[in-house]
Protein backbone atom coordinates (compact mmCIF):
# COMPACT_ATOMS: atom_id res chain seq x y z
CA UNK A 1 0.00 0.00 0.00
CA UNK A 2 1.26 3.47 -0.85
CA UNK A 3 1.86 5.53 2.27
CA UNK A 4 0.68 9.16 2.23
CA UNK A 5 1.79 11.62 4.88
CA UNK A 6 0.72 15.23 5.32
CA UNK A 7 3.03 17.80 6.89
CA UNK A 8 1.84 21.25 7.92
CA UNK A 9 5.08 23.19 7.45
CA UNK A 10 7.18 20.74 5.55
CA UNK A 11 9.14 22.89 3.09
CA UNK A 12 9.63 26.58 3.53
CA UNK A 13 12.08 26.68 0.61
CA UNK A 14 9.33 25.52 -1.72
CA UNK A 15 6.90 28.34 -1.17
CA UNK A 16 4.39 28.17 -4.02
CA UNK A 17 1.86 30.87 -4.66
CA UNK A 18 -1.22 31.29 -6.84
CA UNK A 19 -1.32 35.11 -6.99
CA UNK A 20 0.27 35.23 -10.47
CA UNK A 21 -2.29 35.06 -13.29
CA UNK A 22 -1.65 34.71 -17.02
CA UNK A 23 -3.56 35.25 -20.24
CA UNK A 24 -2.02 33.61 -23.30
CA UNK A 25 -3.20 33.56 -26.90
CA UNK A 26 -1.82 30.87 -29.21
CA UNK A 27 -2.28 31.22 -32.97
CA UNK A 28 -1.20 28.85 -35.74
CA UNK A 29 -1.28 29.51 -39.46
CA UNK A 30 -0.39 26.66 -41.81
CA UNK A 31 0.09 25.96 -45.49
CA UNK A 32 -0.69 22.74 -47.33
CA UNK A 33 -1.81 20.67 -44.32
CA UNK A 34 -4.81 18.61 -45.41
CA UNK A 35 -7.93 18.39 -43.19
CA UNK A 36 -6.65 20.98 -40.72
CA UNK A 37 -7.81 24.61 -40.46
CA UNK A 38 -5.43 27.05 -42.13
CA UNK A 39 -5.77 29.26 -39.06
CA UNK A 40 -6.41 28.34 -35.44
CA UNK A 41 -6.51 30.50 -32.29
CA UNK A 42 -6.91 29.54 -28.64
CA UNK A 43 -6.95 31.68 -25.49
CA UNK A 44 -5.90 30.43 -22.06
CA UNK A 45 -6.26 31.93 -18.58
CA UNK A 46 -4.01 30.40 -15.93
CA UNK A 47 -3.36 27.46 -18.25
CA UNK A 48 -7.07 26.75 -18.87
CA UNK A 49 -8.49 27.18 -22.37
CA UNK A 50 -11.41 29.64 -22.41
CA UNK A 51 -11.80 30.64 -26.10
CA UNK A 52 -11.31 29.06 -29.51
CA UNK A 53 -11.56 30.19 -33.14
CA UNK A 54 -10.61 28.46 -36.38
CA UNK A 55 -10.90 29.25 -40.07
CA UNK A 56 -13.23 26.31 -40.72
CA UNK A 57 -15.98 27.19 -38.24
CA UNK A 58 -15.31 30.95 -38.37
CA UNK A 59 -16.86 31.28 -34.92
CA UNK A 60 -15.43 32.48 -31.61
CA UNK A 61 -16.48 29.91 -29.01
CA UNK A 62 -16.37 29.98 -25.21
CA UNK A 63 -14.95 26.74 -23.79
CA UNK A 64 -16.38 27.33 -20.29
CA UNK A 65 -19.76 28.75 -19.25
CA UNK A 66 -18.39 31.40 -16.89
CA UNK A 67 -16.52 33.08 -19.75
CA UNK A 68 -19.86 34.49 -20.95
CA UNK A 69 -20.11 36.61 -17.79
CA UNK A 70 -17.60 39.04 -19.29
CA UNK A 71 -20.34 40.81 -21.26
CA UNK A 72 -21.72 42.22 -18.00
CA UNK A 73 -18.68 44.52 -17.81
CA UNK A 74 -17.75 44.46 -21.49
CA UNK A 75 -20.95 44.22 -23.60
CA UNK A 76 -19.09 44.38 -26.92
CA UNK A 77 -16.56 41.68 -26.01
CA UNK A 78 -17.81 38.98 -28.41
CA UNK A 79 -18.18 41.35 -31.32
CA UNK A 80 -14.68 42.75 -30.76
CA UNK A 81 -13.18 39.30 -30.20
CA UNK A 82 -14.61 38.00 -33.48
CA UNK A 83 -13.30 41.02 -35.38
CA UNK A 84 -9.87 40.50 -33.80
CA UNK A 85 -9.92 36.81 -34.80
CA UNK A 86 -10.67 37.70 -38.44
CA UNK A 87 -7.97 40.40 -38.48
CA UNK A 88 -5.43 38.05 -36.88
CA UNK A 89 -6.23 35.38 -39.46
CA UNK A 90 -5.66 37.85 -42.30
CA UNK A 91 -2.35 39.09 -40.85
CA UNK A 92 -1.16 35.56 -40.13
CA UNK A 93 -1.65 34.54 -43.76
CA UNK A 94 0.52 37.47 -44.83
CA UNK A 95 3.14 36.61 -42.20
CA UNK A 96 3.52 33.02 -43.33
CA UNK A 97 4.16 34.16 -46.90
CA UNK A 98 6.77 36.65 -45.67
CA UNK A 99 8.48 33.94 -43.60
CA UNK A 100 8.51 31.54 -46.57
CA UNK A 101 10.14 34.26 -48.66
CA UNK A 102 12.78 34.93 -45.97
CA UNK A 103 13.71 31.23 -45.93
CA UNK A 104 13.41 30.77 -49.70
CA UNK A 105 10.58 28.24 -49.27
CA UNK A 106 8.25 28.02 -52.25
CA UNK A 107 6.29 24.86 -51.45
CA UNK A 108 5.69 22.23 -48.78
CA UNK A 109 4.14 22.20 -45.32
CA UNK A 110 4.96 25.24 -43.19
CA UNK A 111 3.71 26.75 -39.93
CA UNK A 112 3.90 30.15 -38.35
CA UNK A 113 2.92 30.37 -34.70
CA UNK A 114 2.42 33.29 -32.35
CA UNK A 115 2.19 33.36 -28.58
CA UNK A 116 1.24 36.64 -27.00
CA UNK A 117 -0.25 37.59 -23.69
CA UNK A 118 0.37 39.04 -20.27
CA UNK A 119 0.78 38.21 -16.61
CA UNK A 120 -0.62 39.97 -13.57
CA UNK A 121 0.59 39.63 -10.02
CA UNK A 122 -2.59 39.95 -7.97
CA UNK A 123 -0.56 40.62 -4.84
CA UNK A 124 1.71 43.42 -6.11
CA UNK A 125 -0.35 44.66 -9.08
CA UNK A 126 2.63 44.33 -11.44
CA UNK A 127 1.94 43.40 -15.05
CA UNK A 128 4.09 42.31 -17.97
CA UNK A 129 3.45 41.28 -21.57
CA UNK A 130 5.10 39.39 -24.40
CA UNK A 131 4.75 38.42 -28.05
CA UNK A 132 6.76 35.67 -29.74
CA UNK A 133 6.72 34.27 -33.27
CA UNK A 134 8.09 30.97 -34.51
CA UNK A 135 8.39 29.55 -38.02
CA UNK A 136 8.32 25.78 -38.55
CA UNK A 137 8.61 25.35 -34.77
CA UNK A 138 11.81 27.42 -34.52
CA UNK A 139 11.97 30.82 -32.77
CA UNK A 140 11.85 33.63 -35.32
CA UNK A 141 11.23 37.04 -33.74
CA UNK A 142 9.77 38.53 -30.55
CA UNK A 143 8.53 41.88 -29.27
CA UNK A 144 9.73 43.49 -26.03
CA UNK A 145 7.04 45.90 -24.77
CA UNK A 146 9.28 47.58 -22.18
CA UNK A 147 11.66 48.81 -24.87
CA UNK A 148 9.15 48.71 -27.78
CA UNK A 149 11.83 46.89 -29.80
CA UNK A 150 11.88 43.63 -31.73
CA UNK A 151 14.41 40.84 -31.15
CA UNK A 152 15.43 38.68 -34.10
CA UNK A 153 16.38 35.13 -33.12
CA UNK A 154 17.38 34.02 -36.62
CA UNK A 155 19.34 35.82 -39.35
CA UNK A 156 16.34 35.55 -41.66
CA UNK A 157 14.36 37.71 -39.22
CA UNK A 158 16.77 40.67 -39.36
CA UNK A 159 14.99 42.38 -42.25
CA UNK A 160 11.63 42.02 -40.48
CA UNK A 161 13.13 43.38 -37.25
CA UNK A 162 14.55 46.46 -38.97
CA UNK A 163 11.22 47.28 -40.62
CA UNK A 164 9.18 46.76 -37.44
CA UNK A 165 11.57 48.79 -35.25
CA UNK A 166 10.88 51.81 -37.46
CA UNK A 167 7.10 51.51 -37.07
CA UNK A 168 6.68 53.55 -33.88
CA UNK A 169 2.89 53.67 -34.14
CA UNK A 170 2.57 49.89 -34.33
CA UNK A 171 5.03 49.34 -31.50
CA UNK A 172 3.31 51.78 -29.16
CA UNK A 173 -0.01 50.09 -29.92
CA UNK A 174 1.45 46.68 -29.17
CA UNK A 175 2.89 47.95 -25.89
CA UNK A 176 -0.50 49.37 -24.93
CA UNK A 177 -2.25 46.16 -25.95
CA UNK A 178 0.10 43.86 -24.02
CA UNK A 179 0.53 45.94 -20.86
CA UNK A 180 -2.90 47.59 -20.51
CA UNK A 181 -5.64 45.97 -22.61
CA UNK A 182 -4.47 42.40 -21.97
CA UNK A 183 -4.23 42.84 -18.15
CA UNK A 184 -7.68 44.49 -18.18
CA UNK A 185 -9.17 41.43 -19.90
CA UNK A 186 -7.21 39.07 -17.67
CA UNK A 187 -8.55 40.72 -14.52
CA UNK A 188 -12.11 40.46 -15.81
CA UNK A 189 -11.69 36.77 -16.66
CA UNK A 190 -10.17 36.04 -13.25
CA UNK A 191 -13.01 37.89 -11.53
CA UNK A 192 -15.65 35.96 -13.49
CA UNK A 193 -13.98 32.57 -13.13
CA UNK A 194 -12.47 32.96 -9.66
CA UNK A 195 -14.32 30.01 -8.13
CA UNK A 196 -13.11 27.78 -10.96
CA UNK A 197 -9.61 29.22 -11.38
CA UNK A 198 -8.80 29.51 -7.66
CA UNK A 199 -10.00 26.04 -6.69
CA UNK A 200 -7.54 23.45 -5.42
CA UNK A 201 -7.55 19.77 -6.32
CA UNK A 202 -4.99 17.42 -4.81
CA UNK A 203 -3.45 14.78 -7.06
CA UNK A 204 -3.36 11.03 -7.09
CA UNK A 205 0.32 10.18 -6.61
CA UNK A 206 1.79 6.93 -7.94
CA UNK A 207 5.26 5.42 -7.98
CA UNK A 208 6.11 3.88 -11.36
CA UNK A 209 9.04 1.80 -12.66
CA UNK A 210 9.42 0.21 -16.10
CA UNK A 211 11.95 -2.45 -15.01
CA UNK A 212 13.71 -3.23 -11.70
CA UNK A 213 16.79 -1.36 -12.97
CA UNK A 214 14.87 1.71 -14.23
CA UNK A 215 14.48 4.98 -12.29
CA UNK A 216 11.51 5.22 -9.93
CA UNK A 217 9.05 7.83 -11.20
CA UNK A 218 6.90 9.83 -8.82
CA UNK A 219 3.77 10.75 -10.80
CA UNK A 220 1.18 13.16 -9.37
CA UNK A 221 -1.83 13.64 -11.65
CA UNK A 222 -5.18 15.38 -11.39
CA UNK A 223 -4.01 18.45 -9.47
CA UNK A 224 -5.01 22.09 -9.85
CA UNK A 225 -3.71 24.80 -10.04
CA UNK A 226 -0.58 24.13 -12.07
CA UNK A 227 1.62 26.07 -9.61
CA UNK A 228 3.30 23.35 -7.58
CA UNK A 229 6.58 21.82 -6.49
CA UNK A 230 7.64 18.18 -6.84
CA UNK A 231 10.91 16.65 -5.67
CA UNK A 232 12.54 13.68 -3.97
CA UNK A 233 14.24 13.93 -0.60
CA UNK A 234 16.49 11.70 1.48
CA UNK A 235 16.62 11.90 5.26
CA UNK A 236 14.45 15.07 5.12
CA UNK A 237 16.85 16.83 2.72
CA UNK A 238 15.92 17.66 -0.87
CA UNK A 239 17.84 15.71 -3.51
CA UNK A 240 19.29 17.28 -6.63
CA UNK A 241 21.72 14.53 -7.59
CA UNK A 242 20.18 11.37 -9.07
CA UNK A 243 16.89 13.21 -9.74
CA UNK A 244 15.47 14.27 -13.11
CA UNK A 245 12.34 16.43 -13.24
CA UNK A 246 9.73 15.91 -15.95
CA UNK A 247 7.50 18.41 -17.70
CA UNK A 248 4.25 19.85 -16.43
CA UNK A 249 1.49 18.53 -18.70
CA UNK A 250 -2.24 19.32 -18.94
CA UNK A 251 -4.94 16.68 -18.56
CA UNK A 252 -8.11 16.77 -20.65
CA UNK A 253 -10.25 17.64 -17.62
CA UNK A 254 -8.32 20.88 -16.97
CA UNK A 255 -6.08 19.45 -14.26
CA UNK A 256 -2.33 18.81 -14.53
CA UNK A 257 0.28 16.10 -14.13
CA UNK A 258 4.05 16.00 -13.72
CA UNK A 259 6.88 13.63 -12.85
CA UNK A 260 10.17 13.37 -10.97
CA UNK A 261 12.51 10.45 -11.65
CA UNK A 262 14.75 9.00 -8.90
CA UNK A 263 17.83 7.17 -10.20
CA UNK A 264 18.65 4.84 -7.30
CA UNK A 265 18.44 1.10 -6.68
CA UNK A 266 15.40 0.18 -4.63
CA UNK A 267 16.85 -1.73 -1.67
CA UNK A 268 15.36 -2.30 1.80
CA UNK A 269 17.65 0.44 3.15
CA UNK A 270 16.62 2.88 0.40
CA UNK A 271 12.95 2.34 1.19
CA UNK A 272 13.45 3.90 4.59
CA UNK A 273 15.43 6.88 3.30
CA UNK A 274 13.62 8.29 0.25
CA UNK A 275 10.35 10.17 -0.06
CA UNK A 276 8.57 11.96 -2.91
CA UNK A 277 7.15 15.34 -1.89
CA UNK A 278 4.41 17.25 -3.73
CA UNK A 279 3.41 20.79 -2.68
CA UNK A 280 0.38 22.48 -4.26
CA UNK A 281 -0.16 26.24 -4.33
CA UNK A 282 -2.81 27.32 -1.84
CA UNK A 283 -2.47 24.15 0.26
CA UNK A 284 -0.29 24.28 3.37
CA UNK A 285 0.18 20.52 3.72
CA UNK A 286 2.53 18.69 1.39
CA UNK A 287 1.71 15.22 0.09
CA UNK A 288 4.57 12.87 0.93
CA UNK A 289 4.86 9.38 -0.57
CA UNK A 290 7.44 7.06 0.97
CA UNK A 291 9.50 4.85 -1.31
CA UNK A 292 8.12 1.34 -0.88
CA UNK A 293 8.85 -1.47 -3.35
CA UNK A 294 5.45 -3.02 -2.61
CA UNK A 295 3.63 0.05 -3.88
CA UNK A 296 5.65 0.58 -7.08
CA UNK A 297 3.70 -0.11 -10.25
CA UNK A 298 5.94 -1.79 -12.82
CA UNK A 299 5.69 -3.88 -15.96
CA UNK A 300 7.44 -6.76 -14.20
CA UNK A 301 4.99 -6.73 -11.29
CA UNK A 302 1.94 -6.45 -13.55
CA UNK A 303 3.14 -9.38 -15.65
CA UNK A 304 3.91 -11.40 -12.52
CA UNK A 305 0.50 -10.75 -11.02
CA UNK A 306 -1.18 -11.90 -14.23
CA UNK A 307 0.28 -15.43 -13.93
Amino acid sequence: MTTFTFYGAVLLIHSVTSVMHTLKVFTTSSSQIAKLPEYWEATYVDGIQILQFDSNSRKTKAKLDWVNKITAKDPYFWEREYENNIANERVSKVNIEIAKERFNHTAGVHLIQRINGCEWDEETGEVDGWEHYSYDSEDFISFEPRTTRWIATQPQASMTKNKLDQNDGLNEYKKHSLTEICPFLLKNHVSNGRDFLMRTELPTVSLLQKTPSSPVTCHPTGFYPATSALFWRKDDKELHEYVESGKLLPNRDGTFQTTAHLKVEVTPDAEGEYECVFQLAGVKEAVVVKLDSRSILSNARIQGDSH
